[in-house]
């Protein structure tokens, strides 16, 4: 199993380059929005319920990834409410199942990233979509643990498509069949 943990800003890519990464791998596509979403149904993010809860589901669902060898694309913005030690502890939880982590950080100019903030296709999960949020955002960067980065891509210069067969080649990555999303 492999797990490519994408990281970065807001609007540095995550979710595009890990969809494309997940049609040329067949790899599953685990995106933050997945549970901040359930989760901001109920809970208001940033409180100690959501922040608790979301970090159980995403190391439960590496662990159980993992065990089951389903190799998957997670993407992942840092920020203040992710504890510190978060990195290791999804390592910890893919490595003691068999499996590999790769950290690829997707970079994107402040011009760029202010630009893609604004797109409507941000709407279909309630992304960041104000570049005065975005700016205040930047300004508590300092304060935020990021992940470890075995490789960074440069979005401004980078494709999804050719940022998707960077990593697979960079990694050996070997494509799987896809799952089907319900049984047959």
């Amino acid at each position: 199993m492999d797990l490519v943990f994408l990281h970065g800003g807001a609007a540095a890519g995550k979710l595009t380059v890990a969809r494309e990464l997940g049609a040329k791998s067949g790899f599953a596509v685990f995106h933050n929005h997945l549970i901040v979403d359930a989760l901001t149904s109920v809970f208001t993010f940033g409180t100690a319920p959501f922040v608790a809860l979301r970090e159980q589901f995403w190391l439960a669902t590496f662990e159980e990834a993992a065990r089951n060898d389903i190799s998957t694309v997670f993407t992942f913005a840092p920020e203040p409410t992710v504890g510190a030690g978060f990195s290791e502890r999804v390592r910890s939880s893919v490595e003691a199942h068999g499996g590999r982590i790769h950290f690829v950080e997707l970079k994107v100019s402040p011009q760029e990233q202010e630009r893609r903030v604004t797109l409507p296709s941000r709407e279909e999960f309630a992304k960041l979509a104000s570049v005065e949020t975005l700016r205040r955002l930047r300004a508590e960067q300092s304060i935020i643990e990021l992940p470890p980065s075995d490789l960074t891509i440069d979005t401004d210069r980078t494709t999804p498509a050719d940022a998707a067969e960077l990593i697979i080649g960079t990694f050996a990555l070997s494509p799987v069949d896809r799952l089907p999303r319900y049984p047959d």
